[in-house]
C-alpha cells in the first residue's frame, strides 16, 4: 500500500468521541468500515513480509495473532480477522471475559481459531503479524490483568522474531492524549488510527511505540478549533 506523508491536525480522545456520536446514532457502520481499512493495511503488511523472504525459500502459510480486548478496538480487530483468513492462519487471544460477541462469532465462523495464553506464548515466534486490539481511547491507564500479562510475555518473543505489529487505533496502554505509558506496551510497526489522529501518537513517549501512523478517514466532523496541534503521519486512507 503506497503511503504519502501528510501533516494533519491532532485531537484529544474526547473530541473524537463527540465527532463519532452523531454517526453512530444514525446507524453508520463505523466499526465495519474501520475493520475493512484495517484488514487492507494488514494485507499489505503480510505482502511486504512475503517479499522479504529469499527466493527459493520454502514459504509456509503466514500466521496472524489477534489480541482482542473488551471494547471497539477488539471488535475492529476481529472483523479485520474475517478478511485475512484466505491468506493466513489466524488465531485470536481474548484478553478479557468481555468481548465483541458478533465480531468474535463472525471470526470463528470463517475459521479463526481461539487460543489460550499458553498456546499464543509457545507460537509467538511463528506469527508473521499481530493485531493489537486490546484497548483504545476508552482506556488511559496502564494495562492490567490478562491483557498486561499477555503483552509482558509476548513482547520479548515478538521482538526477537521481528514480528510485525499493527496497533488498532493506538498501541494498547498508551494514553491517547499524552502518549504516556509504562514499560508494558507492545511497540507497533504501524498504528492504524480511526477518524482523527490522537495527539498521544505524535511526539512525546507515544511516537516511539506507534511506528508508522496511518489515518483511516471515516468522515468525522472534527472542528478545527478542537485540534490541539498538528503532526506528520505516514498516510491517509478512506474507510
Amino acid at each position: 500500500m503506497a503511503e504519502a506523508r501528510s501533516i494533519v491536525p491532532l485531537f484529544h480522545a474526547d473530541a473524537i468521541r463527540r465527532a463519532e456520536k452523531p454517526l453512530l446514532e444514525a446507524g453508520e457502520p463505523l466499526m465495519r468500515r474501520a475493520a475493512a481499512a484495517l484488514a487492507a493495511i494488514a494485507h499489505a503488511e503480510l505482502e511486504s513480509a512475503g517479499e522479504q523472504i529469499p527466493s527459493g525459500t520454502h514459504v509456509r502459510r503466514p500466521r496472524v495473532l489477534i489480541l482482542a480486548g473488551p471494547g471497539d478496538n477488539g471488535g475492529d480487530a476481529l472483523y479485520a480477522a474475517v478478511e485475512l483468513t484466505d491468506e493466513a492462519d489466524v488465531d485470536v487471544l481474548l484478553v478479557s471475559d468481555r468481548f465483541h460477541e458478533a465480531a468474535f462469532a463472525a471470526a470463528i465462523g470463517v475459521g479463526v481459531r481461539r487460543v489460550e495464553m499458553s498456546a499464543a506464548r509457545d507460537s509467538a515466534s511463528q506469527y508473521t503479524l499481530i493485531l493489537d486490539g486490546i484497548v483504545g481511547i476508552g482506556a488511559s491507564a496502564a494495562l492490567r490483568g490478562t491483557a498486561r500479562e499477555a503483552v509482558r510475555v509476548l513482547r520479548p518473543l515478538v521482538e526477537s522474531a521481528e514480528t510485525s505489529v499493527i496497533a488498532v487505533d493506538l498501541p494498547s496502554g498508551v494514553d491517547p492524549d499524552t502518549g504516556a505509558h509504562d514499560d508494558v506496551v507492545l511497540p507497533a510497526s504501524v498504528t492504524v488510527t480511526f477518524g482523527g489522529v490522537k495527539a498521544g501518537l505524535i511526539g512525546g513517549d507515544g511516537a516511539p511505540v506507534a511506528g508508522r501512523v496511518i489515518l483511516v478517514d471515516l468522515g468525522l466532523d472534527l472542528p478545527p478549533d478542537d485540534a490541539v496541534g498538528s503532526g506528520e503521519i505516514s498516510g491517509i486512507v478512506t474507510g
